[in-house]
C-alpha cells in the first residue's frame, strides 16, 4: 500500500506520534496525582479512546449525544456528558443507559434547566449523577464563584430523587488566549483553586463533592499544580496541531493528524498554488492570526509530514486551498507539480478532523518513517444524535 492510492484529500492519522501524546499526558497527570478523563471531541473515536485509556482509568468525556450512544455501544461505560443538560436530551440518555448499561454522567448550571431536567427523569425513570458548572474565567458557561446560584443548583439536585450531586466541574477556555506557558500555568492554578474554593465551600454546607474535574489542554500540560483536583479532561493533547505546538504541547513533529491533498492548479501570476481540501476539508479556524499570520489555515508539508519551508494555506473556497509562502520563502514549483500531494498540519485539529468521517491510520517504522503497509481505517462518530 502506498499514500498515493488514498484518494484526497483524506484525513491521515499517524498512531506512533498519537501513542506518545497519549502516553505523555496520560504519565504526567498520573505524577500530578489526577485521574485522566479524556476529552473525545477532537477524535470521536472509540479506537483512540481505548488507546489514550489503556493504562488507566478508563471514563471519557464527550459533547454530543452521538458520542454518548456509540462511546457506550462500543464498551465504555462511563461517560460525562460535559454540555449543559436540556430536558429533551433526557430520553435519549435515558435509552442509551438502559440499552447499554452506561453511567452517564451529565452536567447543569441552572435552577430552572435542573428542575426540568428532573421532571423528565422522574418520568422516564432514569437516574443520572450530576455536575455543576462553574466559570473560572473562561466567560462560557457555569456560574461564576461567588454566585449563590451555585447553592441553590445544589439543592435542586439533591432534592431531586433521581438525580445524585456527584462534583462540579470547570473549563479554562481563557488558556488559549495566553501567550507562554507562564501565563498558561497562571491560568491552570486559577482553574484549581476555583474549583477546590467552591468545592470547600460545598462541603462546608453539607455537599460534599466527590468530583473536581478540570479541563483544557494548555492547562493539563502546563499546571504546577493539582492539588484538591480529582480529575482532567484535556482532549487535544492526543493529536496535537500547530496551535498546541504553540503553546509549548510538544512541537511541530508531534502533531499527529494531517490532511492529506493532490495539488490540482498553478497560478504563477497570484504566486500561488490550489489543492483539493478546501474549507470542507480543513475547516476555517484562523486561531493562529493574531499570533503569526504565516500559518493561515494550515501548515504545508511534504507527503512524509516533513514542512516545507514557508509554505502555509493562505485561504479556501468549499473545495479549494490556496498555498502561498510567507515572506522571504518561494513556491518550490518543480517540487510540487500538478498531481503532486502535500500534508496539511491543522491549526485546530478538532475542527479540521470534523470534516472527515474516517481516518487513515499508519504507524512509524523502525526508521520513524510512516509505514503505509500497516494502513487501517478507524470510524469517527461525527453528527449529534
Amino acid at each position: 500500500m502506498s499514500i498515493d492510492y488514498i484518494a484526497t484529500p483524506a484525513l491521515i492519522l499517524n498512531r506512533s506520534r498519537l501513542t506518545r501524546n497519549a502516553d505523555r499526558m496520560s504519565a504526567r497527570l498520573k505524577e500530578m496525582g489526577v485521574h485522566l478523563r479524556p476529552h473525545m471531541k477532537t477524535a470521536k473515536s472509540a479506537d483512540v479512546a481505548r488507546l489514550a485509556t489503556k493504562d488507566h482509568f478508563g471514563g471519557v468525556t464527550v459533547s454530543t449525544v452521538a458520542e454518548v450512544r456509540y462511546m457506550a455501544e462500543k464498551g465504555i461505560k462511563d461517560i460525562f456528558y460535559a454540555v449543559g443538560l436540556s430536558p429533551g436530551k433526557v430520553a435519549p440518555l435515558a435509552e442509551i443507559q438502559g440499552s447499554t448499561e452506561a453511567v452517564v454522567t451529565v452536567l447543569t448550571d441552572n435552577v430552572a434547566a435542573l428542575n426540568a431536567v428532573a421532571a423528565e427523569a422522574a418520568r422516564l425513570d432514569a437516574s443520572f449523577p450530576v455536575l455543576v458548572e462553574i466559570d473560572c474565567g473562561g466567560g462560557r458557561a457555569g456560574l461564576v464563584a461567588d454566585d449563590p446560584a451555585i447553592i441553590e443548583v445544589v439543592k435542586a439536585i439533591a432534592a431531586a430523587p433521581n438525580l445524585e450531586f456527584a462534583g462540579i466541574m470547570t473549563h479554562a477556555g481563557q488558556s488559549y488566549h495566553c501567550n507562554t506557558t507562564d501565563e498558561m500555568a497562571e491560568v491552570a492554578e486559577v482553574e484549581r483553586s476555583t474549583l477546590v474554593e467552591v468545592g470547600e465551600k460545598l462541603a462546608g454546607l453539607g455537599h460534599p463533592c466527590k468530583t473536581l474535574t478540570t479541563g483544557s489542554t494548555p492547562t493539563a500540560a502546563h499546571a504546577k499544580s493539582m492539588e484538591g483536583i480529582t480529575e482532567a479532561r484535556p482532549g487535544v493533547y492526543m493529536f496535537s496541531d500547530v496551535m498546541q505546538a504553540h503553546f509549548g504541547w510538544g512541537t511541530i513533529d508531534d502533531i499527529a493528524v494531517s490532511v492529506l491533498a493532490t495539488v490540482i492548479g498553478h497560478r504563477t501570476d497570484l504566486d500561488q498554488i490550489l489543492i483539493d481540501a478546501g474549507g470542507l476539508a480543513l475547516s476555517k479556524d484562523r486561531g493562529m492570526d493574531s499570533r503569526d499570520k504565516n500559518i493561515g489555515l494550515g501548515l504545508v508539508c511534504d507527503v512524509t509530514a516533513q514542512p516545507i519551508q514557508g509554505l502555509y494555506v493562505d485561504d479556501s473556497h468549499q473545495e479549494h486551498g490556496i498555498i502561498k509562502a510567507a515572506p522571504g520563502s518561494s513556491i518550490p514549483w518543480d517540487d510540487l507539480p500538478i498531481g503532486s500531494r502535500v500534508r496539511v498540519l491543522p491549526v485546530h485539529a478538532c475542527m479540521t478532523a470534523a470534516a472527515h468521517e474516517y481516518y487513515n491510520v499508519v504507524d512509524e517504522g523502525p526508521d520513524g518513517q510512516e509505514d503505509y503497509a500497516t494502513l487501517t481505517i478507524w470510524k469517527r462518530q461525527n453528527g449529534w444524535y
